[in-house]
């Protein structure tokens, strides 16, 4: 057995795209190294990324393929010896070398061979080159001559096996190429020697040369380097780091550095009024430094940026100076933004919206405010505490941010903006709220909008894009989802579900068809905001089994029931009482499926009590009891547990096929009864293992 490393060496790797390259390459090495039959059972692979380096290291590799045995066929053993001479001829064998052997097709004769594997070192040249030729990066480039692509301009590729380099060269194209070799090298700054990979025997040698010449190759370890020493910084200011803010990031500024070393600087005072989110977004997701808070958990003047230097006093001092002045331009230019836009009123703005299209066939985004804000106001009422004055007061206003200076430069700010401007300009707080969170929830783990208001344009909001897109069948098609109308269908679901709304949907959904003018909404959105539903479902863990015995109504819009009836049946069949009656429905739907097989018809829900013994008289008598319209699920499932010893004695002590045919009708009318009753509460037929048989 012996290690596999392979080194690229490359410009700078962009941060967002490193992690994603370290698992590919493992995975198209590991795939390869597996192809010639070299992996086996104790292989492992680590992928490793920096900056300026991609590392791939393998160990347990076979050093050599194993010998096989090649089996040829020949002509059947009773063919003309001419055919059999020729055969032996080809195969280079005697006739006593032949093999007979029966086939599907007769007896035919075979020749066999034994094939001397090849050594492993002797095979990676050439994988490699296949492989760095069909490496999946987002984005690539061609530079010089050649016509080989990659990231950014490679520049070395160090291959070393079982503690030797080995030879062989990528074809760049263009006459240019890159010998392969056993040369890293170090920090651009701190130590840009070369640095000898050629006798490395482990992962952690190869670390540690990379590391003393100031390469971290972990981003691992460069993230918790920066995140331990940004702690220390903070603490030292008693301030703290948004921990749970910083992970959305801390990878894209650890790929920034090859050594980390945190540096803390000060946002100036005139800054500070500006909003936290406006200062967030310019610090952190522009400028890629670590925001921090107060111990009040207010916005804190004092930030950390990273050098990719190693400390040094006076420098540091300029380090920091710098960034400051590069981040007092960029906040600059946003209280700038900030002043100008609240020289106008919000709603002036709408007119702007007339001048930007929401969608080719949509009308505008002044088209759209209208809409929702109509649609808001007429569903307002089916929120508590929402008047449909204010619902479409914030509808209106809600998409006017988008024409604003401060939104177009951060546009990842709107709803935020708006929320303030909306304040400004003296809207009441539950219109410049909703206006804030009616972007909410942008995924399945993200919060419902805060106020009741909110939820009501957020609503209206998704509603309309949906209603809107699939009116003009500009639908999902397969992984292609252009307009995020999967995420604006889950919108919709969580403001219903977690929000524990009982509205009409389907109702909700032809109001807002009527905004665009569409005669019907489009068949389709239905059935596609309920499958959004069973996949919400089955994020949640819930047993798809479940889901689909829920969510059987095909022409249901109540989502919130069904995801209440998918989370009852859950807990239900897990109690004593649910998994004793699917014990019964099982009796009940086989006995029923075979004999209406029999009869090729259907038996109907009804009995004659007339015609009971007393076991069948007390299942009758505790079916009658279940109302059609039981009010919740819960209560639902409970009434049909009682079911569970009434059917067990009724198996135990009656045979439904009695002798006398009216009896035996009877008794299969009654199973019919159960069967209704069940079945209107949830598709049991769908709960594996419980079927019919």
């Amino acid at each position: 057995m012996a290690d596999l490393l392979i080194e690229l060496v490359s410009e700078e790797i962009p941060a967002r795209m490193q992690a994603d390259a370290s698992r590919n390459l493992a995975r198209l090495l590991e795939t390869a190294l597996t192809g010639l039959g070299v992996w086996n059972n104790t292989s492992t692979i680590t992928g490793l990324c920096a900056s300026r380096h991609l590392i791939a290291y393998a160990t347990d590799i076979v050093v050599s393929q194993p010998d096989k045995i090649v089996e040829k066929r020949g002509p059947r053993t009773d063919a003309p010896e001419l055919a059999i001479a020729g055969f032996l001829k080809s195969a280079d064998i005697q006739r006593s070398e032949l093999i007979e052997k029966d086939t599907s097709k007769g007896r035919f004769f075979f020749a066999q061979s034994e094939l001397k594997g090849s050594k492993t070192e002797d095979l990676l040249a050439l994988t490699i080159t296949e492989l760095l030729n069909q490496f999946p990066w987002p984005k690539s480039q061609r530079w010089g001559e050649g016509k080989f692509r990659w990231v950014r301009p490679l520049h070395r590729i160090n291959l070393v096996f079982d503690g030797k380099p080995l030879t062989g060269a990528l074809d760049l194209g263009g006459g240019e190429k890159i010998e392969f070799g056993a040369t890293s090298c170090g920090h651009y700054f701190e130590a840009p020697d070369d640095i000898d990979l050629s006798d490395t025997n482990s992962l952690d040698e190869v670390k540690t040369r990379l590391r003393d010449a100031f390469v971290i190759i972990d981003l691992a370890e460069r993230q918790n380097m920066i995140i331990d020493r940004a702690r220390a910084l903070a603490g030292a200011k008693s301030c703290k780091i948004n921990e749970a803010q910083l992970e959305s990031y801390i990878g894209d500024i650890a790929g920034l550095v090859e050594w980390p070393t945190p540096l803390m600087g000060q946002i100036e005072d005139r800054f500070m009024t500006l909003p936290p989110e406006l200062l967030q977004s310019t610090i952190a997701t522009h400028q890629k430094y670590i925001t921090l808070s107060e111990v009040d958990g207010s916005f804190s003047k004092y930030f950390i940026l990273v050098s990719n230097r190693l400390p040094d006093t006076v420098r540091d001092k300029a380090i920091v100076a710098g960034n400051q002045r590069v981040l007092r331009a960029r906040l600059t230019d946003a209280e700038f933004f900030w002043r100008q836009d609240q020289a106008r009123d919000l709603e002036s703005y709408l007119t702007e919206l007339s001048n930007v299209t929401f969608h080719k066939g949509l009308g505008t985004l002044h088209d759209k405010a209208l809409r929702i804000e109509a649609l808001a106001t007429e569903i307002a009422p089916y929120f508590d505490a929402v008047t449909p004055e204010i619902a479409g007061r914030a509808a209106r206003l809600a998409k006017t941010d988008l024409v604003t200076g401060l939104v177009g430069e951060f546009p990842e700010l709107q709803g935020i903006i708006g929320g303030y401007y909306a304040e400004t300009s003296g809207e009441i707080t539950a219109v410049s709220n909703a206006i804030t969170g009616h972007y909410h929830p942008k995924g399945p783990a993200d919060n419902l909008p805060a106020t009741p208001t909110a939820m009501v344009v957020a609503l209206v909001d998704k509603v309309d894009t949906l209603v809107g897109f699939f009116g003009i069948n500009a639908k999902p098609n397969g992984s292609k989802d252009p307009f995020a109308l999967r995420r604006a269908a889950l919108g919709v679901i969580r403001i219903i579900v977690d929000g524990e709304l009982n509205l009409p949907l389907a109702t909700v959904l032809q109001a807002a068809a009527r905004g665009y003018g569409f005669s019907e909404v489009n068949v389709d959105l239905l059935p596609f905001i309920r499958d959004r539903l069973r996949g919400y479902l089955r994020d949640q863990h819930m047993r798809h089994d479940i889901v689909a015995a829920a969510l059987a109504d095909a022409d249901g819009d109540d989502i919130r029931l069904m995801a209440l009836r998918a989370r009852a049946l859950a807990v239900f069949l897990t109690a004593p009482d649910g998994d004793g009656l699917m014990a019964g429905w099982r009796r009940v739907s086989s006995i029923l499926a075979a004999e209406e097989k029999k009869a090729n018809r259907t038996f109907v829900a009804s009995s004659d009590p007339t015609l009971f013994n007393d076991i069948e008289q007390t299942l009758f008598r505790t079916l009658s009891k279940i109302p059609d319209n039981h009010p919740g699920v819960d209560a639902q499932l409970a009434a049909l547990g009682s079911l569970r010893f009434p059917i067990d004695v009724f198996f135990d002590k009656v045979v439904v096929n009695d002798d006398d045919p009216e009896v035996r009708l009877n008794r299969l009318g009654l199973l019919s009864m159960i069967r209704e009753k069940m079945l209107a509460v949830a598709d049991f037929t769908k709960i594996e293992g419980y079927g019919a048989t």
